[in-house]
């Protein structure tokens, strides 16, 4: 078991019983969406951390709120690369029900995971609604992403809302998978997959 505290810095520390190993969750950047077509993590701009400093890194979604009803994606750029195309092996898997409690449902994606392709990943459900109250939050791990030995895995998971009014759903999504390369990847990049990201932030956290 577990005990996660933070400090008044925001600063995370984790302890587990009968031991003393502790880490941290240090803040690096924080984006804040306005109309935005992409919101783009690249090293060594304006602030930003993605090299070998860490070798766990974590993006945090709040309140991302979409101009059309679509889904949210990342992709990543390996050194010195552009485009936004690396190859990936994905999964997706998601639970949701609708407000009046009725289609649950636990369900594999195969509509929303890659096996060796280039497209940017899909880590929530069927499109985040547009009502003015709907949005999604949620995180995503990138794990070493500075090796030049292994691949580079990721794990999300986001809680968003699909559709509007009566038939609005509530889904958990799960996406994991990896980079299949061995160049670091130093640039990330999330958008909806149509219109612009209108509103919400993602903070970017190196993990000690």
């Amino acid at each position: 078991m577990s005990i996660v505290t933070l400090n008044d810095r925001g600063v995370r520390s984790v302890s587990a019983f009968g031991s003393i190993h502790t880490g941290s969750m240090v803040f690096i950047k924080k984006l804040t969406a306005s109309s935005s077509g992409t919101l783009d993590f690249v090293d060594g701009t304006s602030d930003v951390v993605l090299d070998s400093t860490y070798k766990e890194y974590m993006f945090t979604f709040n309140n991302m709120h979409p101009s059309s009803g679509s889904d949210f994606k990342f992709q990543g750029n390996a050194a010195g690369g552009s485009g936004f195309n690396e190859t990936m092996t994905t999964t997706f898997f998601y639970a949701y029900h609708k407000e009046d409690g009725s289609d649950p449902t636990l369900m594999y994606n195969t509509g929303k995971d890659q096996a060796q392709a280039t497209g940017y990943q899909i880590i929530s459900a069927d499109g985040t609604g547009t009502d003015a109250d709907n949005c999604l939050s949620g995180y995503l791990h990138l794990f070493n992403p500075s090796s030049t030995t292994f691949v580079k895995h990721y794990m999300s998971r986001i809680s968003n809302t699909n559709g509007g009014g009566s038939s609005t759903y509530m889904c958990d999504c799960y996406s994991a998978g990896y980079f299949n390369t061995t160049s670091a990847i130093d640039e990330i990049s999330f958008k909806f997959g149509s219109g612009n990201i209108d509103a919400g932030d993602i903070c970017l956290y190196g993990i000690l």
